[in-house]
């Protein structure tokens, strides 16, 4: 049997954040230059997202209809001081700190939805662990966190793939796919969790402007095994999945480390770069799976902002209605780095591959699922979506 997808889960913190709100919070801070504030609206409106998810409850408890957040009243703000509308800049400690502490329970979520979405399996039957990360740090990591949280074998094989950003989910669905593939009884739950917005800062910096205009947080894990499918439940087989570099685009998309939080380069270059390579990154993974691009029916092309799935949608040839899931997970959710593709695959596997008023999909689907990274770097992925008989 093909090494298949056969469960997705997901969680989001719980402070929302509208986009018109996090919008007036930026543009309003002090030390802009003059053109910043209308750069910021522009950016923030054209951005097609309408909420987003963030570890950093002060952001939010004060929006209408957000429900106060839990804490000390009286401690003093980290990360944005509500009483003076100010963000502040906490340094790189900080800032890990929460994701330390904040990470786990979205780690352990997702992982706990993912698993209950299989039928006749549990956590017992997990055999293998791939985390995927690239907003913090802490060891032992999220795979051993895992592992006890969820109460798997001590020899439970472990990987924790980290610091590749918006692709990630990749080399974590290859890594589970190749382990399934040599071991065909092996369970393999791979886990992305990503806290961005504990990284975004005020700046008139147009690179930094756009991420804090489309970066939010979540998590998403996904069951891989080559174990046959239950009757009428539906899998992802993993066909193909391929990885090509572009030729250009190596600082214009960036992740580094700096003493105030993760510094993240998103020039609005990219899109112009996804445009000109997409055609050649893609050739390599429909060659592989013999198919064309008029034979794919639904796509997953990671939301790294609005003009990225423009510019895909416009040169490939997708349609509206196949590049609704990207959309809607981008309009609801924000781009989550390396989570976000496996929420629009979640799409895709139970029925929801198209437009909102589409038909319900035919049994077998072929699905082309893409994501953009540093480097730069573009990953993707063939899969078949069936259904067990």
């Amino acid at each position: 049997m093909s090494p298949s997808i056969h469960s997705i889960g997901t969680a989001v913190p719980s402070t929302i954040i509208g986009q018109d709100h996090i919008r007036d919070v930026f543009r309003s801070q002090p030390g802009l230059g003059r053109l910043a504030p209308r750069l910021i609206g522009a950016v923030f409106d054209g951005a097609q997202i309408d909420t987003r998810h963030t570890v950093i409850d002060e952001l939010g408890a004060e929006q209408p209809g957000q429900p106060e957040q839990p804490g000390q009243p009286d401690a003093a703000p980290v990360f944005f001081d509500r009483a003076e509308g100010r963000i502040l800049r906490p340094g790189t400690g900080a800032r890990n700190d929460v994701y330390v502490e904040r990470s786990p329970d979205l780690f352990v979520r997702a992982a706990e939805e993912a698993l209950a979405g299989v039928p006749g399996m549990t956590a017992a039957d997990v055999t293998h662990v791939v985390t995927v990360s690239c907003t913090g740090f802490f060891a032992p990591g999220p795979d051993y966190l895992l592992v006890r949280r969820l109460g798997l074998a001590a020899s439970t094989r472990r990987l924790h793939i980290g610091f590749m950003g918006c692709y990630g989910a990749f080399p974590a669905l290859r890594a589970a796919r190749d382990t399934c593939l040599a071991e065909p009884d092996a369970v393999v739950l791979v886990v992305c969790v990503e806290l961005c917005t504990l990284h975004l800062r005020s700046s008139d910096d147009t690179d930094a402007i756009v991420a804090s205009s489309v970066f939010a947080d979540g998590a998403a894990a996904a069951v891989v095994s080559s174990r046959p499918a239950a009757a009428g439940a539906p899998v992802l087989d993993l066909d193909v999945l391929e990885t090509v570099l572009t030729p250009v685009g190596e600082d214009d998309m960036a992740w580094s480390i700096g003493d105030q939080g993760f510094d993240m380069v998103l020039s609005s270059y990219v899109p112009h770069i996804v445009e000109e390579h997409v055609d050649s990154a893609l050739a390599p993974l429909l060659e592989a799976g013999g198919v064309a691009v008029d034979e794919i029916d639904g796509w997953a092309v990671h939301p790294g902002g609005r003009s990225i799935l423009d510019r895909v949608e416009s040169q490939v040839g997708v349609s509206e209605a196949q590049m609704a899931p990207s959309r809607r997970v981008l309009r609801d959710y924000g781009n989550m780095s390396s989570a976000t593709v496996l929420f629009i695959l979640r799409e895709h596997l139970e029925g929801r591959g198209g437009a909102d008023d589409s038909p319900a999909p035919p049994a077998v689907r072929r699905v082309c699922a893409m994501a953009f990274g540093p480097g730069l770097t573009v990953e993707s992925a063939l899969l078949t979506r069936r259904v067990g008989g």
